[in-house]
């Protein structure tokens, strides 16, 4: 199976060209994050393996021996410490390592999505890393893998072919069912891989005992993407309390199998505060069109706020716009803490959402679109002009994102 081209190699090989810190990959599970590395690295230590493993128990000076630290090299060598973070002392160790060989070596480490937890317990790292969050394939990653402008972040249009898109729709940008394109492979694939979060991934790095809970709570989720979450109803729902309810739904966050999109209320009146949206990253197993049409427009979004943050382009968020008179945009693409443009995402072509055009005009936001996912891609730049709410294609409007 020829793997996809990412445009996380670039964004690495790039990373590895120019800095010396660190480069610390996180991502769900079975988004490409070994995959990708592994051709850049010259040297791979995987910690589940037992001689790799042994070699990492002995310290800095042996891993730096076993990788040529004393052989003459035209640059620094690239190794990947795959996995390290089952290692109760891995923050030290790499502390150590890069303290010592960062003349020498470029780091890569990645793992499994609970790398994002483990580097949030301390700063004896601070300053010695830059985190990259690794997204399932998009719209466009498919059609271009190059790096945005630091001068204008968006990508001019670009058309995608047609059997790329409805694959994409269909299986999802998890790279092997998307590659494999069958649908018996991705339920079983899909399956396999919520079994392993919920009884591999949580039961071994956190202290939640009811699992069976957590999992009844997993597959309400499962069937409410793209809807606001009162965890109250939640609780009654799961028989647990409301803020049990609140750390396993950030747990599940913290494991990537879905995220949260907040309300924006700065200058909005009357607008909700509290109550969030709730996605899941994999859009392939949703059966509602609206669902998920409004999912695979989510996922693309957060991709692009979150990578375009990661490579230092701005400070991007993702929210969502809803007042008390039930008016609702879908989502709010803030930058550096101003909105940016608006979105409103449907299935099928329809009037323009009365709420876009009113939010437009309340937040002066420069952008609003009207998303269709079944329209047919056109030749135009949606971001050309700006001061009133456009219908655009998502052919068109993803091909411009990261």
């Amino acid at each position: 199976m020829k793997p996809c081209p990412r445009i996380y190699d670039r964004i690495l090989k790039e990373h590895l060209g120019s800095l010396r810190q660190m480069a610390m990959i996180s991502g769900p599970r079975q988004v490409g994050k070994t995959t990708t590395c592994r051709e850049i690295a010259d040297v791979y230590l995987n910690w589940d393996n037992g001689d790799d493993r042994a070699l990492i128990l002995k310290g800095p000076a042996a891993v730096a021996e076993s990788a040529g630290v004393h052989k003459l090299k035209d640059s620094p060598s690239v190794i990947l410490f795959d996995e390290i973070h089952k290692f109760g002392k891995w923050k030290q160790f790499l502390k150590g390592f890069f303290d010592t060989y960062s003349d020498h070596f470029r780091v890569l480490v990645t793992g499994s999505s609970r790398m994002d937890i483990y580097r949030r317990g301390g700063d004896s790292l601070m300053g010695r890393y830059f985190l990259y969050r690794m997204h399932p394939l998009t719209v466009g990653e498919i059609i271009r893998q190059d790096l945005p402008d630091a001068d204008r972040i968006l990508h001019g249009p670009h058309p995608i072919p047609d059997d790329e898109f409805s694959a994409l729709l269909r299986y999802g940008g998890y790279p092997e069912p998307f590659i494999k394109r069958d649908i018996r492979f991705s339920r079983r694939w899909g399956m396999l891989r919520m079994q392993q979060l919920l009884r591999e991934d949580v039961r071994d790095t956190t202290q939640i005992q009811q699992l069976g809970q957590l999992e009844i709570l997993a597959t309400l989720l499962s069937s409410r993407s793209g809807g606001q979450l009162i965890f109250s109803s939640l609780a009654k729902e799961i028989l647990a309390s409301v803020d049990t309810i609140r750390r396993w739904i950030q747990t599940l966050c913290r494991f990537q199998m879905g995220f949260l999109v907040r309300p924006w209320f700065k200058n909005v009146s009357r607008s909700l505060r509290k109550e969030p949206k709730w996605f899941l990253k994999d859009w392939s197993a949703i059966d509602d069109a609206g669902s998920r049409a409004e999912t695979f427009i989510a996922c693309h979004l957060l991709k692009a706020v979150e990578g375009w943050t990661d490579l230092g382009l701005g400070v991007f968020e993702l929210r969502y716009l809803r007042d008390k008179r039930q008016r609702e945009v879908d989502f709010a693409v803030i930058r550096d803490g101003k909105p940016w443009f608006l979105v409103e995402a449907k299935a099928s072509d329809g009037p323009l959402s009365p709420s876009l055009q009113y939010f437009q005009q309340q937040l002066h936001t420069p952008h609003a679109f009207q998303i269709v996912l079944d329209a047919d891609y056109i030749k135009a730049d949606c971001f050309a002009k700006s001061g009133m709410p456009m219908i655009v294609p998502a052919r068109t409007f993803l091909s411009q994102l990261l």
